[in-house]
């Protein structure tokens, strides 16, 4: 196949399913040497309400989840998960839960520059295991200057507003289409997969796609 696949992955930046997802995604294409796939990440934010500098990450998954005792076992799944595709997550590392909206706009910025899988793989790597700050106008400035982007631009937009508005419809919109919980896989705009699916599973809603491609385009030859 020539045409390659839209394939628009909605995750948050703070999601460890997203990265898992990720490299569970990464997996299904090597599966599928054959189709070509155009990714799109989209935005999303489990947590709007995250004040802009954060939230102190312990005390905020302490009350989320109903307790220190139960945040413990959920993130030990977690950490399993992660081990299991090659992820060294170091939750341990991680002192605040920041507000994600600028690494977002980061993120939108990069498909100017074709690098927006590098910058969210690079995203995912200074939170889950390095426990950096996404949320810094540094860090993001230094991501995007490591990724081809013009640094200094980026710097000076991310000291104003620019995209913010555009960042929150991209999400109001994965919400109104029924998104609740992310990763989220969006095939051809014509059908979601959600959750950190397996690689075999993807890998066939890559096939599916193709297939509901090519009907199409029969149809209207």
């Amino acid at each position: 196949m020539t045409q390659p696949i839209q394939l628009d992955v909605i995750s948050d930046t703070i999601c460890p399913w997203c990265y898992i997802g990720k490299r569970r995604l990464e997996q299904a294409i090597a599966m599928r040497p054959d189709i070509t796939v155009d990714i799109r990440w989209r935005p999303y934010q489990l947590d709007p309400t995250i004040p802009d500098g954060g939230v102190d990450r312990r005390a905020y998954l302490e009350n989320k989840f109903g307790g220190p005792d139960q945040a413990k076992e959920i993130y030990t799944r977690i950490k399993e998960a992660g081990d299991a595709e090659g992820l060294d997550f170091a939750f341990d590392k991680i002192k605040r839960t920041p507000n994600t909206i600028h690494s977002h706009r980061l993120i939108r910025w990069a498909s100017n520059n074709d690098a927006q899988d590098a910058v969210v793989e690079r995203l995912f790597q200074i939170y889950f295991l390095e426990g950096g700050d996404i949320e810094d106008r540094d860090t993001l400035t230094e991501v995007a200057r490591q990724n081809g982007m013009d640094a200094d631009l980026v710097h000076e937009l991310l000291g104003g507003d620019a995209d913010v508005d555009l960042v929150q419809r991209e999400i109001r919109t994965a919400q109104k289409i029924g998104v609740t919980g992310v990763p989220c896989f969006v095939f051809a705009n014509a059908f979601g997969v959600m959750g950190a699916q397996s690689p075999e599973i993807i890998a066939e809603s890559l096939d599916k796609a193709v297939a509901e491609h090519s009907q199409t385009a029969e149809a209207t030859a």
